[in-house]
This record gives C-alpha cells, sequence and structure tokens, in this order.
C-alpha cells in the first residue's frame, strides 16, 4: 500500500470543484468483457486532484474567449497528412452519430458514424445546431491536441489510463460498475446511457438521447460525476493492449500506458496515426452492442480524430499544483 502521507488529503483544492482521489492499490481491467481489457492485473497510483465533473461548453468557450483557440475540427486537414483523400474530407468536420431509421448491419460502423462538414464543439450537433442551451452539456468534437491545450492553459493535466480507472471505481475495487455490480439498482437508472435497441431505436428511459448536463446522475464514492455513460474521456496514455504488459502478475506503480510505436493500428499498417486510450463509454453505450459503460472499459482513438460523445476531465497530481 501507498504510504501514510501520500494517501492524506491536503487541506484544500488546487480548483473549485476539484475532489482528492486518495491513491491505492486497484484492479485493472476484466477478463470477463471484451479482449481489449484483459488481463485484469493490480495496479498502485498516487493520490491527486480530480475534477468533478467533464469539462463543459461553458469551462472550453471561456478558454476559448481568453485565447482565441482554434480547434483541429474548425481547421481544413493538410492534404500532405491525407495522401489521396478527397477534397471535401480535408474541408473543417468532424464525426457524428447519425441514428438510422431501421435495424442495420452492426458489423459496419459507418451505418451510424458520418462526417459532417461544420461540426465541432460549437455546432455539435451539426453546422446548424448550437450551444446555446448546452452550456452545462460536456464539450464535444475535441480532439487530442485541443484537449492538451486546454489543460495547459487552465493549469491541469489529464489523467493516465490507470488513475482514470482507479478513480471512476470510486472505492469498490473491482465492482463491475462505477457504483456498484447492478445495472440499474432498484430501476434506477445511473448513467446517460442507450435504452433499446442500438442503433436505430432509443426508447430514452433515462431521460436523454444525446449528452446530459454533467452532475445529471449520481456521483460515485469519490463524489466524481459521469464517470460511465455520457461522453468518453481522453486520457494521456498511448493504446496498448492489456496483453502486451512485461508482467500483468506483479502490481505495477503509476503505469503509464504503452509507446507511440504500440498506439499505431496494426489494421491499417499504411496508416501511421497515433492513438490514445479513452474510457467510460457514452450515451451510445447499450446492452446489444457496447456495453462500456464499466470503469475496465476502454477504446482507442486516433488522436487527430474529434468526434460527438468524446469529451475529457482533468486532473492536478502532487507536486504539479500551481
Amino acid at each position: 500500500m501507498l504510504d501514510q502521507p501520500e494517501r492524506m488529503q491536503p487541506r484544500t483544492a488546487p480548483f473549485d470543484n476539484m475532489v482528492w482521489i486518495p491513491g491505492g492499490e486497484c484492479r485493472m481491467g476484466s477478463d470477463n468483457h471484451y479482449p481489449e481489457e484483459a488481463p485484469a492485473h493490480r495496479v498502485r497510483v498516487n493520490g491527486f486532484w480530480m475534477d468533478k465533473f467533464t469539462v463543459t461548453n461553458r469551462d472550453f468557450a471561456r478558454f476559448v474567449e481568453a485565447t482565441g483557440y482554434v480547434t483541429l475540427a474548425e481547421r481544413p486537414a493538410n492534404p500532405e497528412d491525407y495522401p489521396g483523400a478527397l477534397p471535401e474530407m480535408l474541408a473543417p468536420s468532424s464525426t457524428m452519430f447519425k441514428k438510422p431509421s431501421s435495424p442495420v448491419d452492426m458489423s459496419n460502423h459507418f451505418n451510424w458514424w458520418v462526417y459532417v462538414r461544420g461540426a465541432n464543439w460549437r455546432n455539435p450537433r451539426g453546422p446548424a445546431s448550437t450551444i446555446k442551451k448546452l452550456s452545462d452539456h460536456p464539450v464535444v468534437h475535441v480532439a487530442y491536441e485541443d484537449v492538451e491545450t486546454y489543460c495547459r492553459w487552465v493549469g491541469k493535466e489529464l489523467p493516465t489510463e490507470a488513475e482514470w480507472e482507479f478513480a471512476a471505481c470510486g472505492g469498490q475495487d473491482g465492482a463491475e460498475y462505477v457504483w456498484g455490480n447492478e445495472f440499474t439498482p432498484g430501476g434506477k437508472h445511473m448513467a446517460n446511457t442507450w435504452q433499446g435497441n442500438f442503433p436505430y431505436r432509443n426508447t430514452l428511459d433515462d431521460g436523454y438521447e444525446y449528452t446530459s448536463p454533467v452532475g445529471s446522475f449520481p456521483a460515485n464514492g469519490y463524489g466524481l460525476y459521469d464517470m460511465a455513460g455520457n461522453v468518453w474521456e481522453w486520457t494521456t496514455d498511448w493504446y496498448r493492449e492489456h496483453g502486451k504488459i512485461t508482467s500483468p502478475c506483479c502490481t505495477a506503480d503509476n503505469p503509464r500506458g504503452g509507446t507511440l510505436e504500440e498506439s499505431f493500428d496494426p489494421r491499417q499498417p499504411s496508416m501511421k496515426v497515433a492513438r490514445r486510450v479513452t474510457k467510460g463509454g457514452s450515451h451510445l453505450c447499450a446492452p446489444n452492442y457496447c456495453r462500456r459503460y464499466r470503469p475496465a472499459a476502454r477504446m482507442s482513438q486516433p488522436v487527430d480524430t474529434s468526434i460527438s460523445h468524446l469529451g475529457f476531465r482533468c486532473i492536478v497530481r502532487l507536486g504539479s499544483e500551481g
């Protein structure tokens, strides 16, 4: 276990709306679900501060207003980076979920994911949409360099995958979900997820079709909101299969993921686009397709890609408080 001084909560949070995550040891990953989560293994992390909520549109707008920053989705792509790409694919755009009207081939995700010109954090549901009534919703359509730039500006960092997963467990080592082992305890929805048959029928039993305002569902044991569902969250780790971990039998101290080279998608050897780990699932996760509203769940995300169900939250580690 960690030494007691590392586990003790410092007196004051470095920023408003942050909670202390005491650090310690937990089981990371799972042997019971998707292959990329296995094998389960033990990790130990130091204590750190974490945002209670994902970064909202209000937060991100404040950053953009102060800095004039333009996100990746708002810029035209460099044709040299994407040889052979159609001109329309190089226009400022982002990836959006489009609900089909009837059942589709579930093996082809392009049946519900589309590139939309003019989609970005300001226009999260396409160029005709706005964030006027979405100030308290998580910011989306942010690529990795966008979230890194925000973190530097605000004086925080992104969590590692191990830090994020430890925090998501809320002190319940090995629990199936952020809140325990029952998905809807007493029939109560604990996160913004998909009810019905993905991707064409959502019964909206939890009250939301798209994102929900942060904090709309109960916090976990550490006081963190939306660590499952609503939006996926970026971490700082390069993506690597858990099966490639050198010594999964031993407890790893503050693991930091793989390497840049390991993160490239082996299914696309001609495209050397780095990938980072994302965690938490989203409002599109459904029992019939994507049961990734669990602490152990993980996905890879190309760093140059923004999408309509991916956001982030920040941390502050001891020793990095400004």
